[in-house]
């Protein structure tokens, strides 16, 4: 069948996104699902750093791709053997498929699924078919999800059933931004009621982590940008405190308003220095959680003996140590019940030919969480 995609052929082009327009709309050629495949009809796609970090080169993926990896929509086709969809369902995006079968998956861990990571490096599905074609020229698959098209075929083990009466427009977010920020918190770093704990980096993954945190009823939350319309944002959806991290004296703040540092430090920014200061406020103890993506040439200068002499713990999170098809449900439900108001965080709603305008205002830094729809 025909569908609409969003076609990125070179990494790296220059800003503004608005001029020279890197990505680009065009009519591809959906192949039907195969063995343990769906077809899904988008209904809403997020806009995130990780699909920025493509765009402007930061992040190695082979091109042509067609982009995006955070959506929501209804299921239209199932390929053979698909056992957990069906026509009519409604499913979130995960970006990582989680075979089932390997090391990871087996230890419950399937964020670290080992053929998944294999196929979305190498932009096929995880049975290492790529179902899409422009011209005659297959297209690589972003993340195994390809978003920001008006149709998808992905692994089944790339979507997540939700209750229909859920807003897909919301439902989208639940996929990357609240998976990430939110299983950051409460998944990776367990924190418990009424502990200390800092969000670093308040874009859209940031401040879900920071609904997540307000939910786990955290005692003082310090937020950490250095946009100030960020932090204010943060204190609107429940920050205690709010912090410059560039001001000369914003480590020596966040200990003093926190007595001695957080319990928890999440790192979502992205950013080598982002993390350094979550390790610095960090207390006696404690726990520095990073689910941010840097440059992979980033480095940062950590003192050792701190983790042996303060009992130090430094821990990465991908996908928010989460297990989507357990937790997407459950924040889900979250979100209903109003614990996690993950609309707060949408400043924009975009049609798909407005997306070059999007990712120019996410890399200026004018936007939290901006959500193509389609619909």
């Amino acid at each position: 069948m025909k569908t609409t995609i969003t076609i990125l052929r070179e990494r790296g082009a220059a800003r503004p996104y608005t001029e020279s327009r890197p990505l680009e709309l065009v009519e591809a050629e959906l192949a039907e699902p195969g063995p343990g495949e769906v077809r899904i009809r988008m209904s809403a796609a997020g806009l995130c750093h990780s699909d920025l970090s493509v765009i402007n080169g930061d992040r190695a993926r082979d091109t042509p791709l067609a982009l995006g990896h955070e959506g929501a929509g209804v299921v239209e086709a199932v390929g053979p053997h698909v056992t957990r969809l069906a026509p009519g369902d409604h499913v979130v995006t995960v970006f990582i498929a989680s075979c089932g079968h390997c090391v990871p998956c087996a230890e419950g861990r399937p964020a670290l699924c080992e053929p998944g990571a294999a196929a979305g490096a190498a932009g096929t599905l995880l049975g290492g078919h790529r179902r899409i074609a422009v011209e005659g020229d297959k297209i690589h698959h972003h993340l195994g999800v390809s978003a920001f098209s008006t149709h998808a075929v992905l692994s089944e083990n790339s979507c997540v059933r939700i209750d229909k009466e859920i807003p897909l427009d919301r439902a989208a977010l639940l996929g990357c931004a609240v998976l990430t920020g939110v299983g950051a918190v409460l998944n990776s770093g367990a924190l418990r009621m009424g502990e200390a704990c800092a969000i670093v980096g308040l874009g859209g993954v940031g401040l879900a982590g920071l609904l997540g945190a307000v939910a786990a009823g955290a005692g003082e939350i310090v937020a950490a940008d250095l946009d100030p319309a960020k932090r204010a944002l943060a204190l609107e959806l429940g920050a205690t405190h709010a912090i410059d991290p560039a001001a000369p004296d914003a480590v020596a703040a966040a200990r003093e308003i926190t007595g001695g540092g957080v319990h928890l430090a999440v790192e979502l920014a992205g950013a080598a220095p982002a993390l350094q200061f979550g390790y610095d406020i960090t207390r006696r103890g404690g726990t520095t959680v990073t689910a941010g993506l840097p440059h992979p040439d980033a480095r940062m200068a950590l003192p050792p003996v701190s983790l042996t002499a303060e009992e130090r713990t430094l821990k990465g999170s991908y996908v928010g140590s989460c297990v989507p098809v357990r937790d997407i449900p459950r924040f889900a439900r979250m979100m209903m019940q109003g614990k996690l108001p993950v609309e707060k965080l949408v400043t924009h709603r975009l049609r798909l030919d407005e997306i070059n305008e999007g990712f120019e205002r996410l890399a200026a830094g004018q936007a939290v969480r901006q959500v193509v729809i389609f619909d």
